[in-house]
């Protein structure tokens, strides 16, 4: 790493090619670029970069405590770093696809981030109804499932928000239509004005909706909000298909009755897991809902392509 004496430390708030824009302690923002070709940074980065005229050269990163990213057979996808929380917002319609729920859900696990789910759109009752029933498995796993409607109850909502992201960084996930953008503007009323000058810094010509991007909720900046594209797919090639049980909460406690050490919970004799799948609707707590066992057999078999 470089000489420290002549670096200055800086929180990485926006990312876009070779360049980033990194936030001083005093909060004034400045754009650097890599050493490199490459630029190995990511939003949530705490980094030391140095002065070079108007602008920096980053000069070594930090050790991450996390990094919350997807992996498919091509490329690797990161979208931010040294996280408290990973929000993943789904809403009563479009109806959410619990596999792509599943996927954050595990890839937040692998990284030892708490997760937390919101349910927008409680205004719509019939649909939230049937919503919130396929997400009861959820909150007997232990997560915490949040009911919103962003739309119409705005300012309980934020106070609602705020008592579970307040001093924590928090990474916003969530699929088009569930109301990302609208949480956002909701507890940083002034991200749209924001996201124009972080573009404009980056000379990207991006917005959020293509780029990560970090937002102070509170002026004493202790609360801090990311904003993350949207994705179709969610790779988990970087989990390990023997670790995967370990990580969706349901199947963990099960996984010490295995008679064997190796099981891979689809066929073994004596398998802690199979045993306690149950077609009892609602999936008491400590059971397997069948979807939840469809989705481990699915996620199994696509990392068992992977490497092997």
């Amino acid at each position: 790493m470089a000489d420290t004496e002549s670096t200055k430390p800086g929180l990485v708030v926006a990312a876009h090619g070779r360049h980033c824009l990194v936030e001083s302690p005093d909060g004034s923002r400045t754009r650097c670029h890599a050493k490199g070709k490459k630029n190995e940074t990511v939003v949530g980065d705490r980094v030391l970069w140095r002065a070079s005229g108007d602008e920096g050269v980053i000069a070594g990163v930090q050790e991450r405590r996390n990094l919350f990213y997807r992996q498919d057979e091509i490329r690797t996808k990161s979208f931010a770093a040294n996280l408290d929380r990973v929000l993943v917002l789904i809403a009563a319609e479009p109806e959410f696809s619990e596999m792509q729920l599943a996927r954050a859900l595990i890839a937040a696990e692998a990284e030892g981030i708490e997760p937390l789910i919101a349910l927008n759109k409680s205004d719509l009752v019939e649909p939230f109804e049937r919503a919130w029933a396929r997400l009861l498995p959820y909150q007997h796993m232990g997560y915490g499932v949040l009911p919103l409607s962003l739309r119409l109850s705005k300012d309980v909502d934020r106070e609602h928000l705020l008592q579970h992201l307040r001093g924590k960084t928090t990474l916003v996930l969530g699929p088009s239509g569930a109301g990302k953008s609208t949480l956002i503007n909701l507890l940083v009323p002034q991200a749209q004005a924001l996201t124009g000058e972080i573009s404009q810094a980056l000379n990207s010509g991006k917005h959020t909706t293509t780029a990560t991007t970090w937002y102070w909720v509170d002026a004493e900046r202790t609360t801090g909000l990311i904003d993350s594209p949207g994705f179709q797919e969610f790779g988990l090639h970087h989990v390990d298909r023997m670790q995967l049980a370990a990580l969706m909460p349901d199947f963990k406690p099960h996984v010490a009755d295995c008679k064997f050490y190796n099981c891979t919970h689809l066929h073994e004799p004596g398998c802690g897991v199979m045993a306690n799948v149950t077609d009892l609707p609602g999936a008491p707590a400590g059971k397997i809902e069948p979807s939840r066992y469809r989705i481990y057999r699915t996620l199994f078999e696509e990392l068992s392509q992977t490497r092997y």
